[in-house]
């Protein structure tokens, strides 16, 4: 299509006009109309697909950022935003403050409000040979080969007022490991505390038959499920980071 222009060194090159329309129209389109398996453009991919279409003969990936500057264009760049497929309306507003309400107002002396979350696939694994401790001017050293010991799913649960944690590891991540974690929350939880409010997702796991089935025969846990792409309204993600939990 064409070649840029060879100037004096220090001098930007040039290109022909139809090139930054081309690199434009390009950028305003996902990789995949490009035939490219991308999930966002770089500057250097776009250099690299102009030189593979043949549009230029040599382009840098800073010549490409300074062309799509010009037309105010960073393709590598997201802004997150809600699925018009999902409500906004009263009954997502009412969720969210069905939640956030558990969080704030004082609980009454029979009340608690725990949240809980699973965290899947975590991998054990350890050193084949011990690490060993720093000396003076020796930094510590850590074995680099390790030993994989499968894939494990954490099961946590944490007390919003408190901070305490209650966690569990289990194999599998099904409706049977969740009752197991409510059954330990239903031990530890004194006789006293006539509603356990809880928080979580609304994962499959947590209102299956057998979970509504278990939730049915102990009436003083209530669940209250976050909105959907609310997640972050889980406080557990938040609780794990600066509590202990009781495995």
């Amino acid at each position: 299509m064409g070649s840029m222009t060879r100037l004096d060194p220090g001098v930007l090159p040039a290109f022909p006009p139809e090139v930054a329309p081309y690199l434009v129209k390009l950028a305003c389109e996902l990789p995949d109309a490009a035939g490219r398996s991308l999930s966002l453009w770089t500057c250097a991919e776009l250099a690299r697909t102009l030189r593979e279409a043949g549009v230029v003969d040599s382009i840098s990936p800073q010549h490409v950022q300074r062309i799509l500057a010009s037309h105010q264009l960073k393709p590598w760049r997201v802004h997150h935003w809600l699925s018009s497929e999902v409500a906004r309306d009263e009954a997502f507003k009412q969720q969210v403050l069905e939640v956030c309400d558990l969080y704030t107002r004082p609980l009454a002396p029979f009340e608690s409000v725990w949240c809980i979350d699973e965290k899947t696939s975590l991998q054990p694994r350890s050193r084949t040979t011990p690490t060993k401790p720093p000396q003076p001017g020796v930094p510590a050293r850590l074995e680099h080969e390790y030993i994989r010991k499968g894939a494990l799913n954490l099961f946590a649960a944490f007390d919003t007022r408190t901070g305490k944690v209650i966690a569990q590891t289990k194999k599998r991540k099904r409706q049977a490991e969740f009752i197991e974690l409510l059954e330990e929350i239903d031990r530890e939880t004194p006789a006293s505390i006539t509603t356990i409010h809880f928080v979580c997702d609304n994962a499959s796991t947590h209102h299956g038959k057998l979970a509504r089935a278990w939730l049915k025969a102990h009436p003083r846990f209530q669940i209250h499920f976050t909105p959907v792409h609310c997640s972050w309204m889980n406080q557990v993600e938040n609780g794990c980071r600066s509590s202990s939990a009781n495995a």
